[in-house]
């Protein structure tokens, strides 16, 4: 692609994997920023090394070590994931191409998301969790020579002996003289979204110092 094709959102092919566009530097060699969208790891490339891909019905990736199945004909419920494919942001809205977020509440003119995002139904994908069986699989640009093993649900990265935040997650501030215990609603890159509106990098989270793993929701 030429640096010009590439565009903040788009789903790109590099070294045969998917990944999301999060942001183009034009004037580093290494323009290109992207976020592997099976583990959200951070990589940085050039326009040549990418091949665009855009998302459609029944595609089915693994987005943060969970395998989901894109879907138009059910909407959104409380919770769920949704890819906003479509984006037609009115002039105060901040979302963009191909943002995932989790669904705060809906209506039947659309949802609002964890980010306060106001979405219409029609701007978005439904992220179904897990692989239907007659789904597209997207996580390799050249299925033959990726790792069939990896198409399912992969368990979290550990950091420092610790797994990485992951959605229900329920952590208690330490260095507050305050009771907080907040939920992981969100994550997007390196940043973890808390209930409450809180926002903290994700090594803040994992540093035991200021916050401290309780349990996680769906586990109970």
């Amino acid at each position: 692609m030429k640096l010009y094709q590439v565009r903040k959102g788009q789903f790109v092919y590099y070294n045969n994997e998917l990944h999301k566009v999060y942001g183009v530097k034009p004037m580093y060699k290494l323009s290109v920023h992207l976020i592997k969208l099976r583990d959200l790891t951070q990589h940085i490339t050039n326009a040549a090394s990418v091949e665009k891909y855009k998302p459609k019905e029944q595609d089915s990736f693994i987005f943060n070590h969970k395998a989901y199945t894109l879907n138009k004909d059910r909407k959104a419920e409380e919770g769920d994931f949704v890819l906003i494919h479509n984006p037609i942001p009115d002039s105060l809205d901040t979302y963009s191409l191909n943002e995932i977020d989790v669904v705060e509440t809906v209506d039947k003119h659309g949802v609002i998301t964890s980010n306060s995002h106001g979405i219409k139904h029609n701007e978005y994908l439904l992220m179904i969790p897990g692989r239907a069986s007659d789904s597209h699989p997207i996580d390799y640009q050249n299925s033959d020579s990726g790792n069939t093993e990896n198409l399912e649900d992969l368990p979290p990265t550990v950091h420092n002996n610790q797994p990485l935040p992951t959605l229900g997650d329920i952590y208690k501030k330490n260095d507050s003289n305050e009771i907080v215990e907040a939920m992981v609603v969100a994550v997007k890159g390196h940043t973890v979204y808390l209930g409450g509106g809180l926002e903290v990098p994700q090594e803040e989270l994992m540093n035991s110092e200021k916050w401290e793993f309780l349990y996680n929701l769906l586990d109970k």
